[in-house]
């Protein structure tokens, strides 16, 4: 592995990452014979398991495994005062202007961000963040910059990013909702029936896997913004009496890092926290930080933890008029307890680790998709050396259906072996298996290691253990 580079030396870039995703089937654009959707995409096989494992290793990690934390499955669709109560109709906006010529709509912050990245000496202290939309325009004027079409630019105006539908059979009745901008308020309004149901005693955590939509802006940058995505969300809530906030706060942010450095595998120096300004920050939140990965586009957001104190809460229990306070079992203080917020986007770490295990190998003309075994599609794949000699496919197949029993195996018979190998390089499969002329003598295989490209025999009676010892 010592010749290969990795998105540190800059080898990766999204093209290659899109390239790859939709070659080996992690990805595809959504409607793709019909052009496309912008800000859309689908997971196709491949893609489909990752992201499944990555959810599976969230859940297992975050709420299977802990006394403090319960589950949640709450709807897509909630009561349209939700989102009034949350200050998301009022609040949940992103500075838009748009192309005069082609109407074509743009993040101002975007449009900034990006000439300042290929003009970093005008950028001088400027904190994007921090600008007021009047700030934007000023900007936006002073250098000249206009639309990726090259065409003038309106006004800077707040665009509210909830996406609205409507129920109702009757055209002239029909009320509007929203889809869900966030998983967490479905856990907020449900507080009270999850604390009679599980009979949680402070401080504990609920836990939420769930589609979440947002009318974004700004396309590009494959699945890192997209208009549905999964979020994996925690409301971790504690009395603020008693615990301290900041001291809970560090410890979920260690949580966060072990379970992306340790459990996922991404590589520590792609990854940083990044503290919100007062003016960045959501009207919830009294403090917010962002754990950062280096994507070949920039350092951006990958997982975000936020302080919301019990402003939802409150906001819920004033909108609704119902009681969602919190009853100590020791003096039968009644309060509403504050929230500690760990968020992810199963998406965004989806692409992180597609760009974070992309490795090149130049001395052997191959790409490598290094994945830690558990989110690899296929543990092992086994491969029969020649397809048209039928007693090496059916000693193969042999060796297939006994380790599909422990293991997930891919079978693969097409052209030469040097080529499959590489087909199963790129998708980050652990291990080949081939089954040769001499494994019809003596009941050995050859195993193929992924990284190393190292090769030995080894006895089929003792795959199991083997592929087990080194797998753990």
């Amino acid at each position: 592995m010592e010749n290969m580079t990795h998105n540190t030396d800059h080898a990766v870039t999204l093209e290659k990452i899109t390239a790859l995703a939709k070659r080996r089937g992690f990805i595809f654009q959504t409607s793709e014979i019909y052009g496309g959707l912008a800000n859309a995409y689908d997971y196709g096989p491949l893609g489909t398991d990752l992201l499944l494992k990555v959810k599976q290793l969230w859940w297992d990690f975050f709420v299977r495994r802990r006394d403090d934390m319960v589950g949640l499955d709450s709807q897509i669709l909630l009561h349209p005062q939700t989102w009034v109560a949350s200050g998301h109709v009022d609040s949940f906006t992103d500075p838009m202007v748009e192309d005069l010529v082609n109407h074509k709509r743009y993040r101002a912050d975007s449009l900034l961000e990006d000439f300042f990245a290929k003009n970093p000496d005008e950028q001088q202290g400027i904190v994007i963040a921090d600008l007021s939309t009047q700030e934007l325009d000023a900007l936006l004027e002073k250098f000249q910059i206009q639309s990726p079409d090259n065409n003038p630019l309106s006004k800077t105006q707040d665009f509210n990013i909830l996406f609205e539908t409507a129920i109702g059979a009757v055209n002239d009745k029909k009320n509007k909702v929203y889809l869900r901008g966030e998983t967490a308020q479905g856990i907020f309004s449900n507080f009270k029936q999850i604390l009679n149901s599980s009979r949680q005693k402070l401080p504990f955590g609920v836990g939420q896997i769930g589609k979440s939509f947002r009318n974004e802006i700004t396309t590009g940058q494959f699945i890192f913004r997209t208009l549905e995505f999964e979020q994996a969300e925690i409301e971790y809530f504690f009395d603020p009496k008693t615990t301290d906030w900041q001291e809970l706060f560090r410890t979920w942010q260690n949580q966060m890092w072990d379970f992306v450095t340790k459990v996922l595998g991404v590589k520590a120096e792609n990854l940083r926290w990044r503290r919100h300004t007062d003016h960045e920050r959501s009207h919830y939140s009294q403090e917010t930080y962002d754990l950062e990965y280096r994507y070949p586009f920039g350092w951006k957001e990958l997982w975000g933890i936020a302080y919301r104190t019990d402003y939802d809460l409150k906001q819920h229990q004033q909108f609704s008029k119902q009681s969602l306070a919190y009853i100590d079992p020791q003096t039968n203080e009644k309060f509403l307890p504050h929230v500690i917020e760990p968020a992810a986007g199963i998406n965004r770490l989806v692409l992180a680790l597609l760009c974070d295990a992309y490795l090149e190998d130049p001395d052997k003309d191959r790409l490598v998709l290094s994945l830690k075994p558990q989110l690899a599609a296929y543990q092992v794949a086994v491969f029969p050396l020649l397809k048209n000699k039928t007693e090496l496919v059916t000693k193969a197949r042999t060796v297939y259906e006994k380790l599909r029993q422990n293991f997930q195996v891919a079978w693969d018979e097409r052209g030469n072996i040097g080529k499959r190998y590489l087909a199963q390089d790129e998708i980050g499969t652990p291990f080949c298996i081939t089954i040769d002329f001499t494994t019809l003598e003596d009941d050995t295989v050859t195993i193929r290691q992924r990284d190393s490209t190292k090769q030995e025999r080894i006895k089929i009676s003792e795959l199991d253990n083997y592929l087990l010892a080194v797998l753990a």
